[in-house]
Parts: structure tokens; sequence; C-alpha cells
């Protein structure tokens, strides 16, 4: 059954003015193209098409907002430094990021999706002090860490925790085997409660 039973597309932005109106609450999800960002909000819904995935990195290229219940929404942001677009389209796809994480009244949290094997980029370290700056609570998901052995995501889950230095909760995910999707959803529903 779904987790998120009430979850639908609101809409797609390719500017400011195109968001809805900001007010309630919202979680976006952001990540690198690649890192399966698109895969964990579905797991994390229990929704297995909410967000479209892909076998081509950087297909979100609009932000894609979920509306819920309550006036609560899930927000799908453009995947960054992967895909294969010209540089134009990726200063857009920055600043629409940008002016979306610094002036939106009604985000109440981010999931930065990294790839475990992968560990922090330097993108992923802009995004944190974005959401550093104002106050806004980040939590990493290290995706993918079916790819690692026990160990392995052990190492890179305590490398990544001190690195993020507290802005942000950690944890490892994968969108196979579901490992870590009920403490990713807990993280998801008590930020959308304001818990």
């Amino acid at each position: 059954m779904a987790q998120f039973p009430a979850a639908h597309f609101l809409i797609s932005a390719w500017q400011p003015r195109q968001f809805p109106a900001d007010e309630g609450r919202e979680v976006a999800f952001v990540g690198r193209s690649n890192a399966g960002k698109s895969s964990a909000l579905n797991a994390i819904t229990g929704r297995r098409d909410l967000a479209r995935t892909s076998k081509t990195p950087g297909r979100t290229q609009l932000l894609n907002f979920f509306a819920l219940d309550g006036g609560q929404r899930l927000v799908d942001l453009p995947g960054y430094g992967y895909a294969k677009v010209p540089a134009e389209m990726q200063r857009h796809w920055q600043q629409l990021m940008s002016s979306y994480v610094e002036s939106r009244e009604s985000l109440a949290g981010l999931v930065i999706v990294t790839d475990a094997r992968r560990g922090l980029t330097d993108f992923d370290r802009q995004m944190l002090g974005w959401v550093h700056s104002r106050s806004v609570p980040a939590h990493l998901l290290l995706s993918k860490a079916d790819k690692l052995s026990r160990s392995e995501a052990s190492r890179t889950l305590k490398e990544v925790q001190g690195e993020s230095g507290g802005a942000a909760t950690a944890q490892l995910f994968s969108a196979v085997t579901r490992d870590g999707v009920e403490q990713a959803r807990a993280w998801v529903l008590a930020t959308l409660a304001g818990r």
C-alpha cells in the first residue's frame, strides 16, 4: 500500500514564477543526476511511478512539485553535475535551484541524495552550505548502499557524517533492497509535520 496515497503530480516549473503558492510545508529532493534521486523519492512514498525514473541520467530538467494532504508537497529538483546538456542549460538549472533553495519560505527540509560509492560531491557541499545558511534541516541519503560491503558502507557513513559536520543527518539507503527506506520516510514525514 502506498505510504503517501494522496501524493499526485502538481506542476513542473521552468521559472520561479511558476512555483506554486509559497505556503504550507515542502521537502525537496536533490542530488547528482545519476545518484538515484527519483528512485529514492518513489521508494519513500511507496509509489512506483510518482517521480519518473530513467536509465539516462539528468532526465529531471524542471522542478517537479507533488501535492500531498494538508498543504504539504514534495519537490523533485533537477539533477546536477552529470547530465549531457549545453552549458547554458546547466546554468539555468543552477539559477533555478538557487532561487528555490535560497528564497522558498515553505521549504521545510532538503533530502540530498548522493551515491554511497562516491561520497559527497562539491555540489552536495554547496547544497549543504545553502540550507545551513537558511537553517533548513538537511538529510543525506547515501544511495546504492547495496553496492558496498557492510564494512565499506559503515566506513562511508562515518566519513560523510564527519564531513557534514552536523549540518545534516545521514543514513545508508537502497531503493533496490529497501534498506533505509523506513528511516528516510520517517525523516520526511517528521519534517513535513514540523517535528
